[in-house]
């Protein structure tokens, strides 16, 4: 009997053991080398020169006026994305879960985005959204309405990014939530149906609540990956215009692999890992932990 059950101890293991070994390479590793780094002056052109600064780099970054507009702008990013990108995806999945011709069709067209690289989708928005001869300001042209800006303008361009990473992360969403709407008995909503409950009272007392395990997977997904956002800004708008756009992946980015100022750019990550692992601990205790989800 102990023979079995080290038997299937090690087992267990093995299987892990893949997944703790990247982890290890590409996780655990990284993260402290980044956390010795933030207390040097590495610079990548003069690796020669490195020596231990203490807390420099950390107090430098307090000062730092552009880490604190990143800092803003992916605040505003994570309210914005949440509530829209979350929304559209169920509004969606509501729309496709009736039985209606056509619904192939439109499920490939809303997912379509999600497999598309998104360096090759911001290269098309670009497109799209060029002031001069963008398709949307020729659409909007044609209702008499002036060219606008778009990822040109400091108060635009970051509402532009918000929407096409809505566009662009919406359809997978979609398809999460359509497996949870479809997970719910039907002789639920035909029993609240006789007891005289509307669609939208169907929607708040049965439909919401029992989606709530997809919706609390989705928003957490949602909120951690939001911190992230580093591809649509860099094609884009590199960081611009004013550094309305600029985020602190990207800003960590730059510093680390444009400038070559690894040990500031380390100070970064840490300061910025420690805070997403904050925040979703506290979105997390908002949202309902899965011990709480019925």
């Amino acid at each position: 009997m102990h023979r079995n059950s080290l038997t299937r101890s090690s087992q267990a293991w093995l299987y892990i053991f893949p997944a703790l070994l990247i982890l290890t390479l590409f996780l655990f590793i990284p993260a402290l080398m980044s956390i010795y780094y933030s207390f040097t002056n590495f610079n990548m052109l003069s690796p020669q020169t490195r020596v231990f600064n203490g807390l420099t780099n950390y107090i430098t970054l307090l000062k730092d006026p552009i880490f604190g507009r990143s800092l803003r702008n992916i605040g505003q990013f994570v309210i914005f994305i949440m509530p829209l990108q979350v929304g559209t995806a169920l509004g969606l999945a509501l729309i496709v879960n009736k039985k209606r011709a056509g619904n192939t069709f439109f499920k490939i067209s809303f997912f379509a985005p999600v497999v598309v690289s998104l360096a090759v989708t911001s290269v098309l928005w670009l497109y799209i959204l060029n002031p001069e001869q963008g398709l949307l300001n020729g659409v909007l042209s044609h209702f008499g309405i002036s060219a606008q800006p778009f990822l040109t303008s400091p108060k635009q361009a970051m509402f532009a990014i918000i929407g096409i990473s809505t566009w662009q992360g919406a359809g997978y969403q979609m398809l999460i939530f359509l497996a949870g709407l479809q997970n719910i008995p039907t002789d639920v909503y035909e029993a609240a149906e006789l007891d005289g409950a509307n669609a939208w009272e169907r929607f708040i007392h049965i439909t919401l609540p029992m989606l709530k395990p997809t919706s609390v997977m989705i928003l957490t997904t949602t909120f951690i990956d939001a911190f992230k956002l580093i591809i649509q800004p860099m094609v884009m708008t590199q960081g611009g215009p004013m550094n309305s756009t600029i985020t602190p992946v990207y800003y960590i980015y730059r510093t680390g692999f444009t400038d070559r100022q690894l040990g500031y750019a380390s100070a970064m990550s840490v300061i910025y890992g420690a805070a997403i692992i904050i925040f979703t601990i506290v979105q997390r205790r908002i949202t309902g932990d899965d011990n709480n989800v019925k």
